[in-house]
């Protein structure tokens, strides 16, 4: 069996910007303005990291007056995180595979 990684989600959270956000969402619910105290962004260019976040179904919000406060979805983190447990693991197991050159 092939075992695949989510190449969209890795792109998604490849950029340094986005990791540093879910990295700190991962701790705590937060807001734009938290968000952009916390990693010197500004704020255009937070909002559109944090609308890829959410359009990749990597984060969610949640309306608090005039604020939005954004909140990791854990669930879409471990799938994957299990999908390299996968590929380590189909790893482990042909570690003795060998094809031979012709």
């Amino acid at each position: 069996m092939m075992t695949s990684v989510d190449t969209d989600l890795m792109r998604v959270l490849a950029d340094p910007l986005r990791l540093r956000i879910v990295t700190l969402l991962a701790r705590e619910t937060l807001c734009t303005t938290h968000l952009i105290e916390e990693t010197g962004a500004r704020q255009t260019n937070l909002s559109n990291h944090l609308r890829v976040l959410r359009e990749a179904g990597v984060v969610e919000t949640e309306p608090c007056g005039r604020y939005t406060y954004y909140r990791l979805r854990p669930d879409v983190i471990a799938s994957l995180a299990g999908q390299f447990a996968e590929l380590a693991e189909s790893a482990r197991r042909a570690a003795e595979n060998k094809r031979a050159c012709p």
